[in-house]
């Protein structure tokens, strides 16, 4: 007789009402973020609320996931967790001892991020093998607003001449340590970072300059 113990599924929350075009929508959405720094993308408010993360942070990554893509959480979110379990089967990683094994990693403290470079940067040949930072804030928008955040300028493709951004509870700190991987192009990080509904991308090839 089996002793295996059955998951805990008491703080499930519902996934996408309609898995497929939800997924589709919020994949889209992220795409086009990516493509286009600067400019906040909604995925939709395709999910209830938790005081865990962010609408979006959680969609982009019930519909980037699946069973073969580990996810690293910075805290042990109940919430999320059993969501990401059920829902996509994702591989879920914890401590600083995993972060170079996860393809897709949600930070829902910025201010202790642990050391960029911890993180997988795939390599000149298959830099594709890296990790994507789902950065969950306080608050986000285009433009300088002043809620406190950060002021950012944005360079690169995907910018016309430049994109000015003021993001939550990110220090120049980071800013800095993101700067300094740029020698190790085309290898890196990419960055989607996660306010409500919203998401802003930031490619590796965006050079960010704090204001």
């Amino acid at each position: 007789m089996s002793t295996a113990r059955m998951p805990d599924w008491s703080a499930l929350q519902p996934g996408f009402a309609d898995p497929v075009h939800d997924a589709q929508g919020v994949f889209r959405a992220v795409l086009d973020a990516l493509a286009r720094p600067g400019q906040l993308r909604s995925v939709g408010k395709r999910l209830a609320h938790s005081a865990e993360a962010s609408v979006a942070a959680r969609a982009t990554l019930l519909a980037l996931t699946d069973a073969t893509t580990p996810v690293w959480l910075q805290a042990p979110l109940t919430e999320v967790s059993s969501a990401l379990r059920f829902h996509t089967g994702a591989p879920l990683l914890g401590g600083e001892a995993e972060l170079a094994t996860a393809q897709f990693a949600l930070l829902t403290d910025p201010a202790r991020c642990p050391a960029l470079e911890r993180f997988a940067f795939g390599t000149a040949g298959s830099p594709e093998h890296s990790t994507t930072l789902i950065v969950d804030v306080p608050t986000l928008a285009e433009g300088h607003a002043g809620d406190g955040g950060l002021r950012l300028r944005l360079r690169g493709p995907g910018i016309e001449t430049h994109a000015d951004v003021t993001v939550g509870a990110l220090d120049a700190g980071f800013w800095q340590a993101r700067a300094a991987l740029a020698p190790r192009f085309p290898a890196g990080l990419d960055l989607l970072i996660a306010a409500g509904d919203s998401v802003l991308g930031l490619p590796r090839t965006t050079h960010v300059e704090v204001c």
